[in-house]
């Protein structure tokens, strides 16, 4: 099997078995859902979602936490890993989202990338998910998934991953592909003990067949 036959596998399996995927991070508006993630870097979306839901009570929008001090926000995230980081970056973009942008999240993957605290992988979750932009979030998850079933070959980082994915995955499906991976690799194919026999990619998966 080819790789273009692996990938359109790979989708059509995904795409019955998990039709509408979405982040289980907690959200109500783009605001929400930047800070959620920008808060799940080392830290599980269970944990994120007991921080924010004090959180966003506190600070409903960019100009309440832009209006805050860091040690203000330090205080309701510090059981997230790397508090002191997070509250700094926090501060610093909803400050410059209520200075820049008027409160608005920008749509664009490089103008998000200018907030503090906002890389790649978490520009690229919030254009796809607010904005359906054509591009994949590549985490630790769908590094490892994407690695193990052979959509990626001898990716070195993130970056090398998203860009091998992108060359196969329609732009359709690219907001989905991203919480398909990220789902399988949480849920079944895990980093110590893959599930493999609960699979139903493991037919064509490199890594259950080798």
């Amino acid at each position: 099997m080819n790789k273009k036959e692996l990938f359109e596998k790979v989708i059509e399996y995904f795409s019955k078995s998990m039709p509408k995927p979405k982040t289980e991070l907690y959200y109500s508006n783009p605001f929400h859902l930047l800070v959620a993630v920008i808060l799940s870097a080392q830290c599980t979306d269970k944990r994120v979602n007991m921080i924010t839901s004090s959180l966003f009570k506190r600070f409903p929008n960019p100009q309440s936490m832009a209006n805050a001090t860091e040690k203000d926000i330090f205080e309701l995230i510090k059981s997230c890993s790397y508090p002191n980081n997070k509250a700094h970056n926090l501060h610093g973009m909803a400050k410059m989202l209520h200075e820049n942008y008027k409160g608005l999240l920008p749509g664009d993957v490089d103008e998000l990338q200018k907030l503090p605290g906002v890389g790649r992988k978490t520009a690229n979750v919030v254009a796809s998910v607010i904005y359906n932009k054509p591009v994949l979030a590549v985490d630790t998850h769908v590094f490892r998934v994407a690695a193990r079933i052979g959509l990626s070959t001898k990716a070195k980082n993130p970056l090398e991953t998203e860009k091998q994915l992108i060359k196969y995955f329609p732009a359709s499906v690219l907001p989905d592909a991203h919480h398909w991976l990220i789902l399988h690799g949480r849920y079944v194919c895990k980093a110590r003990k893959p599930l493999c026999w609960e699979c139903g990619i493991r037919e064509w998966c490199k890594y259950a067949n080798a």
